[in-house]
């Protein structure tokens, strides 16, 4: 039964659907695989037997005839989303200890649709990051880092925020993670890692229940191993929640049913200001070849300008600290997860806050305090969003000619875990094709597309319309369909 973990979960649908293999069977293949995999520090906690009654209630529900979309299927949750009786630490010391009394609407559609969850895995500290080393319970290990199994010659970063969702699926220890896409935080460590990730437009998943980092960029979406997957998993996490107010009430496509795999006549978009200065030859390349292959399916590649590109960082990184800065607020020791008693109540926050929050956290929460400081709301903040404004008005332009974008997800292929660490900047650059789209509130996705000169994965990036998602799903199969890519992790459960 090794093999069922390096199903696709339409294999495994199909599998459970001929009874060739029971839920029980592919969830304790699966449990088995999170234990082997433990040496990459993808899960914080995991929850064998939960997921085994999981799998167990799922093979009653079949038996009976009431299979739902995803009907025992293990998945990996990562940290961010609240899970009722389950520990949900965002990957800070501040929340240890919390256990909600609820379950967010994303995982609660998942579950309704058969899910199995198999536990939680691990983030860059409330998804703050771009390498999964700013967590709390220690740095996650891309299962692509060269060298046996603990004693690595070169520890590779997996990505981040959603790193130990990417560890997981890459490692085929679950067949899909949910992750959180803020600037890129889906779509980075899915290219890194050699997976695919979605981000879907800002208001397609609830963010009900989701512990909160920049509240207008943050979107829920499916980290999985293929596009079919990934289109089978969105449909499920996606749907309107009452509680969420951005939540966009539309109805949710069939994803699965819009991979047809005909391109003819789609119109590409090449942004000429995503070939930056400096760009590796590697990327070049595969970004040539990307729109080489849309080509060869019929689709026609035109040149777009998206002038306020070179502005995207910038912006980001006022807003979003400024959005976290508000929500960290209310982390204070009082209600629940960490508490450092002091002399006064004073004392006690700043004791609480102190520990509990990590080095990149503080400096997010500084930076965010700063721009919204009364002398400063205006001069940065403020101007901010008028930015934002205008990125979100040049992509507006753009998709009046053409139906999809495509650039690459990332400025390399991963680096070693220590290499940007001192360097908030440098790490900070690894978003830069990845959060524009993000403050424009598009749908995202990142496929694999072939290998760098390092033998590390690349991937490229295409972006749609807003509540496009099909399309963007039915272009990126015909990428992977062409790429092709055979190449695998040296570490896998």
């Amino acid at each position: 039964m090794t093999g069922l973990t390096h199903l696709t979960m339409a294999a495994a649908l199909d599998g459970l659907a001929k009874k060739e293999f029971t839920a029980v069977e592919l969830t304790e293949a699966h449990v088995k695989a999170v234990e082997t995999i433990r040496p990459l520090n993808a899960f914080i906690t995991e929850t064998p037997e939960q997921a085994l009654a999981m799998a167990k209630a799922s093979d009653a529900r079949r038996a009976q005839g009431e299979a739902g979309p995803m009907e025992g299927l293990p998945i990996a949750v990562k940290d961010l989303f609240c899970t009722k009786g389950v520990p949900t630490t965002a990957a800070s010391h501040i929340l240890d200890g919390f256990k909600p009394e609820y379950e967010s609407t994303v995982t609660s559609n998942l579950w309704r649709d058969g899910a199995v969850m198999l536990g939680k895995v691990n983030l860059d500290e409330f998804a703050m990051g771009s390498a999964n080393i700013t967590s709390h319970h220690g740095n996650v290990i891309s299962p692509w880092s060269p060298g046996e199994v603990g004693n690595w010659s070169r520890q590779l970063v997996p990505g981040g925020s959603s790193g130990g969702s990417a560890a997981a699926v890459a490692a085929r220890a679950a067949l899909g993670a949910t992750g959180t896409d803020t600037g890129g935080s889906i779509r980075q460590p899915a290219a890194f890692t050699g997976i695919v990730g979605i981000k879907p437009t800002y208001g397609r998943c609830s963010r009900w229940g989701v512990v909160a980092f920049a509240s207008s960029l943050d979107q829920a979406g499916p980290m999985t191993r293929t596009v079919e997957d990934a289109a089978i998993m969105l449909r499920s996490m996606c749907g309107f929640d009452p509680k969420d107010s951005t939540s966009v009430d539309m109805a949710v496509p069939d994803f699965r049913a819009a991979l047809t795999g005909d391109i003819r006549g789609l119109k590409v978009g090449i942004p000429k200001e995503y070939r930056v200065e400096g760009m590796p030859a590697e990327i070049a390349a595969i970004w040539d070849q990307g729109i080489e292959w849309l080509k060869q399916a019929g689709a026609e590649p035109v040149e777009i300008s998206l002038p306020h590109t070179k502005y995207a960082l910038a912006t980001y990184y006022i807003v979003a600290p400024a959005e976290a800065s508000s929500n960290l607020a209310r982390y204070d020791g009082l209600r629940y997860g960490l508490r450092v008693e002091g002399a006064s109540l004073k004392d006690m926050y700043e004791n609480t806050r102190g520990a509990g929050f990590g080095k990149e956290v503080r400096r997010r929460i500084l930076i965010g305090t700063y721009v919204l400081s009364a002398g400063y709301y205006d001069a940065y903040y403020n101007k901010a969003r008028q930015v934002r404004t205008r990125i979100k008005w040049d992509f507006d332009e753009a998709f009046k000619t053409c139906d999809v974008i495509l650039t690459p997800t990332a400025p390399s292929t991963a680096f070693a875990i220590g290499e940007k660490m001192d360097d908030p900047i440098q790490m900070y650059l690894n978003d830069v094709f990845t959060v524009p789209a993000s403050l424009a509130g598009l749908p995202g996705m990142s496929v694999p597309a072939g290998v760098g000169s390092d033998g590390l994965p690349l991937g490229l990036q295409l972006l749609g319309r807003p509540f496009d998602e099909e399309t963007v799903l039915r272009v990126g199969q015909v990428i992977e369909k062409a790429a092709a890519v055979t190449a695998t992790p040296p570490f896998m459960a």
